[in-house]
């Protein structure tokens, strides 16, 4: 399961940076984030992409202009459903690996 060895190195790679993880694949209907960590004050709302060739692009190149709406959909619906309000400090993130998902290389980008 390639999908789950890319989450499961980008977890760990998030927890080395000093982050704690409060969730992952977190689902509402027609949407998933893949990780909602928790730096400092601010929750982090992480999608994770992987690609082992870049025969089709890179990694982040596979992050659609509807994949972010449905990941601010997630992400503001998990700040109402599980904390009671939308008003917190957040941000999403793209966290891409390309390579294989044990080995290759993990860049995090911030999504405006």
């Amino acid at each position: 399961m390639k999908g789950a060895d890319a989450e499961a190195r980008a977890a760990a790679h998030l927890m080395d940076l000093g982050r704690v993880i409060l969730a992952r694949n977190y689902r509402i209907p027609g949407g998933e984030i893949d990780l909602v960590s928790r730096d400092g004050d601010v929750l982090v709302f992480t999608e994770v992409r992987q690609r082992r060739s870049a025969r089709f692009g890179d990694a982040a190149e596979s992050v659609t202009p509807r994949k972010l709406a449905l990941m601010h959909r997630a992400a503001l619906t998990y700040l109402v459903r599980e904390l009671g309000r939308d008003d917190l400090p957040c941000r999403l993130e793209v966290l891409t690996i390309d390579g294989p998902a044990e080995t290759g290389t993990l860049r995090l980008v911030a999504v405006e």
